[in-house]
């Protein structure tokens, strides 16, 4: 299927004929990721999976997170009722 580059602010786009997102359930707003296969010189779009939000946040984090909540949970309680 052949399609043209268009002009998208001061970005680049494809549009994708409606069969094609239809056959994989995509919809406008669909977050899609973009990958450059440099061997095959492809383009590819694949619909983003969604991790769930704890392997999105690195694990040293969440524990000096985790740690300054408990640390700190009287006086953030205090804070949450003001």
């Amino acid at each position: 299927m052949r399609r043209k580059i268009c002009t998208i602010g001061n970005s680049y786009g494809v549009s994708i004929p409606k069969e094609i997102l239809e056959k994989f359930q995509l919809t406008p707003g669909t977050q899609v990721e973009v990958k450059v296969d440099e061997k095959t010189k492809k383009i590819i779009i694949e619909p983003s999976v969604h991790k769930p939000f704890q392997d999105a946040i690195d694990k040293e984090f969440a524990s000096q997170v985790n740690g300054f909540i408990e640390r700190y949970k009287p006086a953030l309680k205090t804070l949450a009722k003001k």
